[in-house]
């Protein structure tokens, strides 16, 4: 419930009937069938539905919204289509009779239920375009849902009641955008749904960002990871990885190091040699997680994550946040999104970490339950050396340290080519460390400048991020930037609709 004042979904959708400004169309394709029911069945429907359509058919579908590239129906270049479609055909035959005092929209999703035999993933794409005073520029709001329910009939009743959150938000909650977000899930609970992707754009929300929600929607429990491009733009996952060859690097990229690049760098040399991977569809990730990014606090430091993705996105990267603290729940989630090779890049402690068998108790299986999600078919771990100066040696798979009772284990995986050394590491860096390199920032110590990329040392200084102490008068400025970022959800400008 997002706030005292909850309403039922009857509730809502009655309010938006009865409120005589809100009209609009519904569009419903695939197995999404249920919103517009919700609202004739609400009662005084006809204060607010222009019209309703459900295509069901392929065919028909194509003929009104046209074929995708992709062949797939369940995308959101459909919903963006429908969206389109609908909104236009609003303005041509009620703008000049109704638009002074109408605020139009146009409701679509398009959904794709569990099948009888239960072997596909239930997940619709849902989205209003809407306008929040007469003849006023449209909004979009767009969503990405996965189902969970076991039974069709379940799915489409979710997917009734999402529909109907998200058009009272749009239209009630719109001046807090986190409200809005959390209220999708009234009526609902988080084993039934998962709302993975959330984007607001248009006029009264320009001053929205995007990247923000994304944080929002895992830091609230609502997604457990998140994802946008090198653009900065929200994505949804299935949509980038599919049947896409996925090479993963994770970090906590504060800052991102020249030892960081070359991590990358000679991951993505191994994994586009391997015989089952497709150099030419392969998708480099960089991975936040919720723990990296709280850093021992309380509470995230939003500036400090925006610093970050915004480095890492100014380098092509994208970029992607989540709640998978261990290694096997980051894996489980990505073999759901591709079917293809999945690379994952790391230090060798790290690996050190992974055979720890204290991070499995919670498992009924232990380390092998894990392990059985981990080292999956598709999955290979390329591991980065660690200089030990003090022995004038490389810590790597060859001298990995590890209990007598795990070693077996090891050398199964060493040998069914799980784990494999990375070799052609750049010698020259294996000095840097990001935490050594973190403090001299901070400390405005020389010397920093060459441990990370020069765009990151421009970035650092444009900017005074982490720590590095700037003159007063830029300071003044950042300081004014955070304190804009901390009120980030009510910067909206239209007044809510009463």
């Amino acid at each position: 419930m997002h706030d005292e004042h909850y309403l039922s979904i009857k509730q809502k959708a009655l309010k938006i009937n009865l409120d005589d400004r809100i009209y609009g169309s519904f569009a419903e394709i695939g197995a999404g069938q249920e919103v517009a029911a919700i609202f004739f069945k609400a009662g005084g429907a006809s204060g607010t539905v222009a019209k309703t359509m459900s295509a069901y058919d392929m065919t028909f579908s194509n003929a009104i919204y046209g074929e995708e590239e992709s062949g797939r129906y369940v995308v959101e270049s459909r919903l963006n289509k429908m969206c389109s479609h609908e909104y236009r055909l609003l303005e041509e035959r009620l703008g000049s009779s109704r638009g002074d005092n109408t605020l139009f929209f146009a409701f679509a999703n398009t959904v794709a239920t569990i099948n009888f035999k239960k072997t596909n993933q239930g997940h619709g794409w849902v989205g209003l375009r809407f306008q929040l005073a007469p003849k006023a520029p449209t909004n979009d709001a767009v969503i990405h849902v996965k189902l969970y329910d076991k039974d069709a009939v379940e799915q489409q009743q979710a997917m009734g009641i999402i529909g109907v959150n998200l058009i009272y938000a749009c239209f009630y909650l719109h001046q807090n955008p986190e409200k809005m977000l959390c209220s999708l899930m009234d009526s609902l609970s988080r084993d039934r749904v998962e709302i993975d992707m959330f984007r607001l754009t248009g006029h009264d929300f320009r001053h929205v960002d995007n990247r923000l929600l994304s944080l929002q929607l895992v830091k609230n429990g609502l997604a457990d990871a998140s994802l946008f491009g090198p653009d900065g733009n929200v994505q949804q996952a299935s949509e980038i990885f599919y049947k896409k060859d996925v090479l993963i690097l994770r970090g906590r990229f504060r800052p991102v190091t020249h030892v960081n690049l070359d991590m990358l760098k000679c991951g993505y040399e191994m994994f586009s040699q391997e015989k089952d991977v497709d150099k030419s569809k392969i998708v480099t990730v960089a991975e936040l997680t919720l723990h990296d990014l709280k850093a021992g606090n309380a509470e995230i430091d939003e500036k400090d994550f925006l610093d970050r993705v915004d480095i890492l996105c100014s380098m092509g990267q994208t970029v992607m946040i989540s709640n998978y603290h261990e290694y096997h729940n980051l894996v489980d989630y990505m073999s759901k999104q591709t079917r293809k090779k999945i690379g994952i890049v790391l230090g060798i402690y790290n690996l050190q970490s992974i055979f720890d068998e204290k991070y499995y108790t919670n498992l009924h299986g232990g380390i092998l339950e894990s392990f059985s999600k981990l080292f999956a078919q598709n999955v290979k771990l390329y591991v980065y050396p660690f200089f030990l100066k003090e022995l004038n040696t490389f810590y790597c798979c060859k001298n990995f340290r590890l209990s007598e009772k795990l070693h077996h284990l090891f050398q199964f995986l060493l040998f069914n080519d799980k784990i494999q050394d990375i070799t052609t590491n750049d010698v020259h860096i294996s000095h840097i460390i990001s935490d050594n390199v973190l403090a001299m920032i901070k400390a405005g110590q020389d010397g920093w400048e060459k441990m990370v990329p020069k765009i990151v040392e421009e970035k650092i200084k444009d900017n005074c991020l982490f720590g590095y102490p700037c003159e007063p008068a830029r300071k003044a400025e950042i300081d004014k930037q955070i304190q804009q970022i901390s009120h980030w959800g009510d910067t909206v400008v239209s007044e809510p609709v009463q």
